[in-house]
């Protein structure tokens, strides 16, 4: 895989102004709010809760937020419902387009991400027509400073799938294992995270010239800037 410039919009958001840093935990408190609703909120006894608490720090989400969605999911009374839904597609020359989405109004969030697809030149898929190009991955993002022959000793010899250096050391884990690695790098000191997700990462990516990757970051801000739409992935080289 060639270096890691395609997590730019990551940091983008590390970097965001309060009113896109207010959106993006609002969003993160909805996977908080339907992780907790649909098993045990303590974090111990479910793993997808557990998972989305990392991410939610390595956003930085302050703890009172956490708590926050985590409670309203254990509200009887409380009665939103949010459908888990996925939509396939294609941007702009052929990128491979993937969107998840948290919506109490499916037809709302369907016109709204076909629409998007379509204006951007793009367009939407059927069911599979292009998940099989992503694997899900525990992916781990740690800010630079430490000292690369040390940190890649230490690392290697965890249970992981792979790791990349550039300007931060990324590690892929498996899914089942991202928790515990995550424990384990914290236990040796590296505790600095840029992010802690466990996400879709595609098999293999496509460059694009500068002009048609901006094409590409568009539709994906456009698509980002829905409130149902939860996570975007692509397999644009960045």
């Amino acid at each position: 895989m060639s270096g890691h410039s395609k997590w730019s919009t990551i940091k983008r958001k590390k970097g965001a102004i309060d009113a896109e840093r207010g959106k993006i935990f609002q969003k993160l408190a909805k996977e908080l709010y339907v992780a907790a609703k649909n098993g045990d909120s303590d974090p111990n006894n479910n793993s997808q809760l557990r998972m989305v608490i990392e991410k939610c720090k390595a956003e930085n989400m302050p703890k009172s937020n956490i708590e926050s969605a985590i409670q309203k999911a254990q509200n009887k009374n409380n009665a939103e419902n949010y459908e888990s839904i996925r939509y396939e597609g294609y941007g702009p020359n052929g990128i491979a387009i993937m969107i998840d989405c948290l919506t109490d109004n499916k037809n709302r969030t369907a016109s709204y991400v076909r629409s998007t697809l379509t204006k951007k030149n793009g367009n939407l898929g059927t069911d599979g027509s292009v998940s099989y190009m992503f694997k899900r991955k525990g992916l781990i993002i740690l800010e630079d400073g430490y000292d690369l022959d040390k940190a890649m000793e230490d690392i290697l010899n965890l249970d992981i799938l792979d790791m990349e250096v550039d300007e931060n050391i990324v590690i892929y884990t498996t899914p089942e294992n991202f928790i515990s690695v995550l424990e384990e790098l914290k236990k040796l000191g590296y505790d600095k995270i840029v992010t802690s997700e466990v996400t879709f990462i595609p098999d293999n990516y496509i460059k694009l010239d500068s002009e048609n990757e901006e094409k590409v970051m568009s539709l994906i801000e456009t698509l980002e800037d829905c409130d149902d739409v939860q996570n975007v992935y692509h397999n644009m080289e960045m």
